[in-house]
């Protein structure tokens, strides 16, 4: 009898201690799922803050627009002659291509020193490389402090090149902010913008164009050109659409 009870205990005991070693064993599997267990020490996982694509730092650039006789044959040429950029301190950023015609061709380079890249607008040197290139007629040269940049990858690879001038930069500029929900829902997404580099009046805008109809159709829109009243713009924009093709 008195082995019997003994033997009735010892059973109790083993599923008493089998249940708290179960329990236990899912308690520890549910912690593991939240932190990491190392010789007793708890570490909490932590996720590491997005990296922002917006950049706000001021941009010297250089846009040079001309027609070439033939693309395929230019743009080796151009890479050719990067030394002498670099020597300039000129730095390749964005090659495009008109839409309209894509024998036009627009070149942004950053510079580190922006007289030294108006001097050399106006080498000889770099007249010769351009009619070796192909390039034909006079070409257009801006010179542009980009004060905004959005450098996130889009699907959309056309961009709007536009040129206005305003009353005054801050008081378009904030004017501008304010509209963009309104560019998101008419097919257009703020890339940079900025101003002359001699003339904070005169703004130099880029967009992406992700939606061809819509954008179009809000280009010619009395909200538009209401909103443009407002924020103190001048005469009429003036547009350039081109593809962009390549980047460095």
């Amino acid at each position: 009898m008195n082995q019997l009870r003994f033997m009735s205990i010892f059973v109790y005991a083993g599923v008493a201690v089998s249940l708290i070693s179960c329990g236990g064993q899912h308690q520890e599997k549910n912690a593991t799922d939240t932190t990491v267990i190392v010789d007793s020490t708890v570490v909490v996982k932590t996720e590491t803050p997005a990296t922002s694509t917006v950049v706000t730092t001021p941009q010297q650039m250089m846009v040079v627009r001309h027609r070439v006789a033939n693309f395929s044959k230019w743009l080796p040429s151009y890479d050719e002659h990067d030394s002498m950029r670099q020597a300039n301190q000129i730095h390749s950023y964005v090659i495009g291509r008109g839409l309209q015609d894509s024998n036009i061709v627009v070149v942004a380079v950053k510079v580190d020193d922006m007289e030294k890249a108006k001097a050399f607008s106006k080498d000889p040197g770099l007249k010769k490389a351009m009619q070796k290139g192909g390039v034909t007629g006079a070409p257009s040269f801006a010179f542009v402090t980009m004060t905004y940049q959005d450098t996130v990858t889009i699907a959309s690879d056309v961009r709007s090149w536009t040129t206005f001038t305003v009353k005054d930069w801050s008081a378009w500029e904030s004017a501008f902010t304010e509209g963009q929900k309104e560019r998101l829902d008419n097919g257009l997404t703020v890339r940079a913008y900025g101003h002359d580099a001699d003339n904070d009046k005169k703004v130099v805008l880029v967009v992406a164009v992700t939606d061809s109809a819509k954008a179009h159709a809000y280009w010619k829109s009395d909200m538009l050109k209401q909103r443009r009243i407002a924020s103190g713009v001048v005469d009429e924009p003036q547009r350039f659409i081109f593809r962009v093709v390549k980047r460095y």
